[in-house]
């Protein structure tokens, strides 16, 4: 299922880019992403990791998960469990689980397992045109958003505040499940 979702995610950064007319240099030199690399994700030769596809989504001015969900959901209001769209970033071992149907609302629902002893950094670029809350349903969590460093525990709550280079951090001997809403401002 993997290399399948790298194709169809490959496939999408590709429409997107075409759709905006963009050559794989502008897409570079917008993203901060090597062409090679571009190329390379373009034709499924290569899994992007989480903090390339941030970087990839916050050039075309979308989240993350809008892009995501482009390339994985077919249309519909109900998602159910076994459908629901599964990533493993290469690098960390962050497991993202695509939870909200794909529709015409201006948000998206993401279940996320980072593992322990992880972290996994994202550019500002991946918060513009939205906001976001990160919502703690086991583990303990550590949000470093610019200079601030949240800490949060299970059942904890935080709002993401303006776009800034931000950290998901799993200090602890336990993976940490936790939810991520995103509404789309754009």
């Amino acid at each position: 299922m993997t290399n399948e979702l790298d194709q169809r995610i490959g496939a999408r950064i590709r429409l997107e880019r075409e759709t905006r007319g963009w050559s794989l240099t502008e897409l570079a030199e917008r993203s901060s992403v090597s062409r090679a690399m571009i190329f390379k994700i373009e034709r499924g030769e290569s899994s992007p990791t989480a903090n390339l596809l941030a970087k990839l989504s916050g050039a075309f001015g979308l989240s993350m998960s809008a892009l995501m969900a482009r390339a994985e959901l077919g249309q519909g209001r109900l998602l159910r469990k076994a459908e629901q769209p599964l990533w493993t970033d290469p690098d960390s071992g962050y497991l993202r689980r695509h939870v909200s149907p794909r529709s015409d609302l201006p948000l998206d629902l993401v279940q996320v397992v980072l593992p322990a002893h992880t972290e996994v950094p994202m550019p500002a670029a991946a918060y513009a045109f939205m906001r976001q809350l990160i919502w703690v349903l086991e583990g303990e969590l550590v949000f470093v958003e610019g200079e601030l460093r949240h800490e949060m525990r299970e059942g904890d709550c935080l709002e993401l505040g303006p776009p800034m280079n931000c950290i998901f951090k799993n200090e602890s001997g336990a993976d940490c499940k936790y939810a991520v809403v995103v509404l789309s401002l754009s």
